[in-house]
């Protein structure tokens, strides 16, 4: 009792009190209003410091051999409590005068509002999710400054914003930008129509404008309905490229956008640059007549190249395809290396998950498997991982990863990432399964990897987390956390690394030029895969960012290996 006695002395020492008021830190322009008043919080209004006094006052031994005793009859102890709930916020003022003192302009916005009214200023609320207005860009009629109304985007006026995003990623793609210097002034793909179905994105960006750069014009839709970078869709738009694609599409928009972009007879086609195959499919459904004037295809995804080999084995495809995904510089940097460190990017932002401990399971141990179970276990992650083909399982097995089927691990893990490029690879059956708070997330190209038509079911409710994030909820309570609807992860949650994905694009650019210019006959109506010594040519040129230095054969060398000493160093087989 004793130490309690001394403890309330103390701290009503601590509240000892000048009579004098401090003036104001910040002048706000209007009336007083509730927003005001919370934002002067940080400081203590007369009516508080004579309530303290008074608490003061009583805070002597006779009073606190009473401090048992509820003060109810004039309502000082409602005055007392509410003096030391103040305690706390009169020891955090002295710390905040500095800060005070900065002159902020706030109108009748409080404290918390003026910092979230700095932020809608700021690039990120620039390229938030939502709009101004609420409504489709479909119903809002833009034009640039140069009165172009050929597009379909979010807000043309962000075009500053995305053109700066643009101007950051192009310092992370060296290879293009010299592709823009050495090919600039011969123009190879003059007379060149390229329409485009890709993620747009800043790093997709700095591709288009090489195109345009090399001589090409271009027409883009988005293959992602979450992907799209509102800012740099602008910011092409403006430049000259016609862009229909905006984040957060519905599933008719997608088709709407892909529709505007190549159905209109006064422009046409002769390349195509796709990723996933819809674009080539609505192609083939709504314009089979258009293949007669397309020289070729550049495919980058498994999905798109899994189409094309099926058309290609039916006798269906019309014109040449170059297989970008299953070139070495795709699948050994870009699967690998992007999705390593995107991986993690994604879980971060949308979960805030701490991955020590965790158990993950991951459905394929292609590139995108390896660089997804690489991170994980970096992290302290426990990994098991799904694979149907042996090869790819030995390899996960001599990585030190335990190899099971997903039915085995399902009620245990604490999240499931599928990576195979498949449909069905999670089916309601582990769904129904999982454990209360499961993460469920897609590295593949598609949303077929998860079962969400069973999703959708009627018994099980969606609720909404925050953007991209929903828990879909069982009747008995257990919800497991779906991120961006069972799509891509990494573009749709967060960003990739403009380095690799330098690799890919200008893979891509040197595709699209070689099935442009190719003569006559040299391709058939085939899929090929990207020569050797073009992948080799792409490495090169992204060497100097790190100032490597290659050995050189000599001639006895060469010829001991039965190889050129200026390459292709590998057989067309190799991957």
């Amino acid at each position: 009792m004793a130490e309690e006695k001394e403890q309330m002395r103390a701290s009503c020492e601590y509240l000892t009190l000048t009579d004098e008021y401090p003036p104001p830190h910040t002048e706000l322009d209007g009336p007083a209003t509730e927003e005001n008043s919370k934002y002067q919080e940080v400081k203590c209004s007369p009516n508080v410091l004579q309530m303290l006094k008074a608490a003061e006052s009583r805070c002597t031994p006779q009073s606190q051999d009473k401090e048992g005793e509820e003060m109810t009859e004039d309502g000082k102890g409602e005055l007392v409590t509410e003096a030391l709930k103040t305690d706390m916020q009169l020891q955090l003022t002295d710390q905040k005068q500095e800060f005070n003192k900065r002159p902020i302009k706030a109108g009748h916005r409080s404290l918390s509002q003026s910092i979230s009214q700095s932020s809608t200023d700021s690039y990120s609320s620039v390229c938030s999710d939502s709009s101004e207005d609420g409504s489709s860009p479909r119903d809002k009629l833009q034009k640039t400054s140069k009165g172009s109304s050929d597009f379909c985007i979010k807000n043309i006026k962000h075009a500053d914003f995305g053109r700066r995003e643009i101007q950051i990623a192009e310092q992370e793609m060296p290879a293009l930008m010299v592709l823009r210097k050495r090919a600039g002034g011969e123009k190879p793909l003059a007379g060149a129509k390229v329409v485009g179905c890709t993620h747009i994105t800043a790093q997709t960006a700095v591709l288009i404008e090489t195109l345009s750069a090399l001589g090409a014009q271009c027409r883009w839709a988005a293959c992602n309905i979450f992907s799209t970078q509102n800012t740099v869709a602008a910011a092409l738009v403006e430049a000259g490229t016609p862009v229909f694609a905006w984040r957060g599409e519905s599933e008719e928009d997608f088709w709407w956008c892909i529709e505007r972009c190549i159905g209109t007879d006064s422009w046409q086609p002769n390349m195509i640059l796709d990723d996933g195959g819809d674009l080539t499919h609505w192609i083939y459904k709504k314009y089979p007549s258009r293949f007669k004037k397309i020289k070729g295809i550049v495919e980058e995804s498994v999905t798109g190249v899994y189409r094309l080999y099926q058309l290609s084995k039916a006798g269906r495809l019309c014109v040449p395809a170059m297989n970008v995904n299953d070139s070495v510089t795709k699948q050994k940097f870009d699967n690998l290396y992007c999705c390593k460190e995107s991986i993690l990017d994604g879980l971060k932002r949308t979960t805030d998950v701490m991955f020590g401990g965790k158990q993950v399971a991951v459905c394929g141990y292609g590139e995108v498997g390896k660089g997804c179970c690489a991170a994980l276990k970096a992290l302290g992650a426990i990994v098991y991982v799904t694979e149907v083909d042996p090869i790819c399982a030995l390899q996960a097995s001599m990585d030190g990863f335990r190899v099971i089927k997903l039915s085995e691990v399902v009620r245990q893990v604490d999240m499931v990432i599928t990576c195979t490029g498949n449909k069905n690879v999670v089916g309601r059956e582990h769904l129904d399964r999982m454990k209360n708070g499961c993460i469920v997330c897609n590295m593949g190209h598609s949303n077929t990897e998860i079962d969400l038509a069973s999703l959708r079911a009627g018994e099980l409710r969606w609720e909404r987390v925050r953007s991209q994030v929903d828990h879909v909820i069982w009747p008995d309570g257990k919800r497991i956390v779906l991120l961006a609807e069972g799509r891509l992860l990494n573009l749709s949650c967060s960003t990739v690394p403009s380095f690799v994905l330098s690799i890919t694009a200008t893979t891509q650019a040197l595709a699209l030029i070689e099935l442009y210019n190719a003569p006559e006959g040299r391709y058939k109506q085939d899929v090929y895969l990207l020569p050797k010594k073009m992948d080799e040519y792409v490495a090169s040129l992204h060497l100097p960012a790190f100032d490597a230095h290659l050995t050189e054969m000599t001639d006895g060398q060469a010829k001991y290996l039965g190889i050129s000493k200026h390459g292709p160093f590998k057989p067309t087989y190799y991957r």
